[in-house]
């Protein structure tokens, strides 16, 4: 199931960017959000156990201030977009070695909502032309991604 309904998708992406996505994208959005999400665990996880916790709590994840920010754009864009199901994919996921904490459990659907608003910009200022993302800027934004997070 894609964390977000077509057309919340297709909502989503034009109001945080202008961009008309369609439901072809929605794999490969929901793919890269995952494991983006899983990436900052993994980070949360080592923080935490080098500072001899065995839960991770929401301030072991590498939460930098323009990730925060786009968190602070997702929660004013105000849109229903069924990120909660981040929750229910972390079963999906391999098993991490600490528990997570309710509280970092709890933000993680504004996380993802916050890599999705830098996804939706990045396109932007990787083609600032672009209207409608092809194979190509994905590809480019995922690498862009890659360097950084």
């Amino acid at each position: 199931m894609p964390v977000m309904a077509v057309s919340t998708f297709e909502r989503f992406f034009r109001l945080a960017a202008s961009l008309d996505v369609d439901k072809n994208d929605i794999k490969r959005y929901t793919d890269f959000v995952n494991q983006k999400i899983y990436d900052l665990l993994l980070m949360g996880v080592a923080t935490a156990s080098a500072n001899d916790r065995d839960i991770v709590q929401p301030w072991d994840l590498p939460i930098t201030k323009g990730l925060q920010e786009n968190i602070h754009a997702f929660r004013k864009l105000d849109i229903d977009t069924g990120l909660e199901d981040v929750l229910e994919r972390l079963a999906a996921w391999p098993p991490l070695e600490l528990a997570l904490a309710d509280e970092t459990a709890v933000r993680l659907p504004e996380i993802a909502g916050g890599i999705s608003v830098c996804l939706a910009e990045a396109f932007t200022i990787v083609d600032p032309n672009v209207k409608n993302p092809q194979t190509v800027q994905w590809e480019r934004v995922f690498r862009l991604f890659k360097l950084l997070l």
